[in-house]
């Protein structure tokens, strides 16, 4: 917030004027005011909260004043009201609280007892207690209250703080007075920035934390003597929460409300947006959804950067290091978080990936799956390396995690596409082997039970090409939905290759893929594989105008390749879709000869005769000369 509008309120004569020129004036003005004063404009200061600019309206109780007073309430960002004697603290509560409640203004109030210089009704405390603490429990408007001396030049300038801090800094989002307790988003808000500070994830900050926190949030570290200052105070009011291991969440819960109690929750509200919090205990949008364009036919992919944090984070909770996340471990993992993105669960993670024999899922299989959810949807992982705390090394933010390929356009010309996560769409009739494919792709046991798929079922793995370099491969089958997938453009322009199946041992089940490609003649504008599944079986004549093999040899392309999920060379297969993916041309129909160009011979041949006659020329010239 830039700028901070302050409206002052309370009966005549209280001492409002007065208040705002003994700021302005930094003295007692004896001569008499001016009954409202003009608008005062305070620039920002060294020691003004967030160095804001603040506006200070005087206003009139005066009954003809009144739309001027509901003009200016609605347009503040505070109430100072004003009382200085006992009738006008009684009108405190019987007219001002209701009426600011009658005209929907919701700002935080600050309840101030002005000339106080006058008063003989005891200490501050006292009438903290007597008059102030019965009006706040039962106006939870009021944010704060003081004494004030405009004569005396008593807390004029704190009075404005805490104007100005009840807007920056407000105690309502933090702290339930009534219940003398953090309000549970707050509560929410802290519990993940102490996780995310837990580098070890051991359940307590040790001292090395604690001083990077202390950096992090106030960027100067903490003396020996307030560290241990910190932990007595710990100890006192909840023993166990401060051991040997350093300190545990409840007792960092408890940190925090006493700075609540005791009136610095600006030191709350530091800790929280230094984490990206905004004032309704949110994280900031920008920072959740950063801009982040991917052009057409280009993709998103992690960067070296996005897959060291997440082999990190892998390994950092794979507590009991048997090279798999289960169910309480990925709990943990995801705790900062809203929960597993709705994505994983639309795909039935983790059975979309690798996993070790228990069921939980490998670091191959982890890597893989944000591969995945990169490619397909790069906002969501934006979204979740800021919920896990992904900091960048030059503060470049959580766009550094990720990158954008080279676009690709004509997929037909020779040359190697620049991209490491390659999409293919699994086609063929229902009951080919394509769910079977996809199991055997995460290594899975065959089973023979048949289950048709209905909705889109994708699997996700790294392959490793020729020459050692790594790539991920999302094999897709379309289920029920393939019609409208083969005819959304923009889905044909994010897939890399088209897998056609057939069952080799099934008469009919190569018609299917001639109708396909009959049905959507565009699909013959990618990159294409036939294959011939369930090689194990015996093989059948297709009831076809060609036989399969024909077929492919009208287009001018290679035959199919005749695998089985049961065979362990199956993984052969899956190397060779991801090298035709990387190099496109090659899943397209070859190219006739070209026709042989005579003329272009003879004028090789010509230009090399006369080179070697020049040659011979020069050589009799040298002889002749050197004769």
């Amino acid at each position: 917030m830039a700028t901070v509008r302050i409206c002052i309120c309370g009966d005549e004569g209280v001492g409002k004027s007065s208040i705002i020129t003994s700021l302005v004036k930094d003295v007692f003005v004896t001569t008499k005011i001016q009954p409202v004063l003009p608008q005062v404009t305070l620039p920002p200061t060294l020691g003004t909260p967030d160095n804001v600019t603040t506006i200070i309206v005087d206003t009139s109780a005066l009954p003809h004043e009144r739309h001027a007073l509901r003009k200016e309430l609605r347009k503040s960002n505070a109430i100072l009201l004003v009382y200085s004697d006992h009738y006008s603290y009684e009108r405190v509560a019987l007219f001002w609280m209701p009426y600011f409640r009658s005209l929907g203004v919701n700002v935080p109030v600050v309840l101030c007892a002005n000339k106080s210089d006058l008063q003989s009704n005891g200490t501050t405390s006292q009438v903290v207690v007597d008059e102030m603490l019965p009006v706040m429990n039962e106006f939870k408007e009021i944010d704060s209250c003081i004494r004030t001396s405009a004569k005396e030049h008593h807390n004029i300038n704190e009075v404005f703080f805490l104007c100005q801090k009840a807007v920056t800094h407000p105690i309502a989002p933090l702290y339930d007075s009534k219940e003398a307790a953090l309000k549970p988003a707050a509560v929410s808000a802290l519990q993940r920035v102490f996780h995310l500070c837990d580098k070890d994830k051991d359940g307590y900050w040790n001292d090395q934390e604690i001083h990077d926190f202390q950096l992090k949030c106030f960027d100067k570290p903490l003396a020996d003597d307030d560290l241990s200052n910190i932990k007595r105070s710990i100890q006192r009011f909840m023993p166990g929460s401060v051991s040997d291991r350093g300190m545990d969440e409840k007792g960092f819960l408890l940190l925090n409300k006493i700075f609540a109690e005791k009136g610095r929750h600006e030191t709350i509200w530091i800790i929280l947006r230094k984490f990206q919090y905004t004032d309704s205990l949110s994280l900031r949008d920008t920072f959740l959804r950063p801009k982040f364009d991917v052009p057409q036919y280009s993709s998103a992919e992690l960067s070296p950067a996005g897959y060291r944090f997440f082999v990190d984070l892998f390994l950092l909770f794979d507590k009991d290091n048997d090279g798999g996340l289960n169910n309480s471990e990925l709990a943990a993992l995801f705790a900062p978080t809203p929960g597993i993105p709705p994505s994983w669960v639309d795909s039935a993670f983790p059975s979309c990936t690798v996993r070790n024999e228990a069921g939980h899922i490998t670091l191959q299989g982890w890597l893989a799956q944000w591969s995945m959810t990169t490619f397909e949807e790069p906002k969501t992982t934006l979204e979740y390396l800021a919920y896990l705390g992904f900091e960048s090394a030059d503060r470049g933010g959580t766009t550094t995690a990720l990158k954008v390929t080279k676009a690709r356009k004509r997929r037909n010309r020779p040359g190697r596409v620049e991209r490491t996560v390659f999409l293919c769409y699994v086609l063929g009739a229902s009951g080919s082997g394509k769910s079977a494919l996809l199991s055997a792709f995460l290594q899975r046991p065959f089973i023979h039970t048949y289950h048709p798929t209905i909705k889109p079922r994708a699997a996700v793995n790294s392959v490793e090409l020729k020459g050692g370099k790594q790539c991920y491969l999302i094999l897709e089958e379309l289920g029920e939905l393939e019609p409208a997938i083969l005819e959304n453009q923009a889905k044909l322009d994010a897939c890399d290759l088209l897998c056609y199946t057939y069952d080799s041992s099934e008469p009919d089940s190569f018609a299917h893929i001639v109708e396909l490609r009959r049905k959507y003649p565009h699909l013959d504008d990618l990159p294409a594989v036939y294959t011939a599944l369930k090689a194990d079986q015996d093989k059948t004549m297709q009831r076809c105008e060609q036989q399969p093999d024909e077929y492919t040899s009208a287009l001018n392309m290679a035959a199919p390749l005749h695998v089985s999920a049961t065979w362990g060379s199956i993984s052969e297969l899956f190397v060779h879709l991801a090298e035709c993916a990387t190099y496109p041309s090659t899943a397209f129909p070859k190219q006739e000869e070209e026709p042989y160009d005579s003329l272009n011979m003879y004028l090789a041949l010509g230009a090399i005769v006369c080179a070697a006659a020049s040659v011979g020329f020069i050589w009799k010239r040298n002889i002749s000369t050197s004769s």
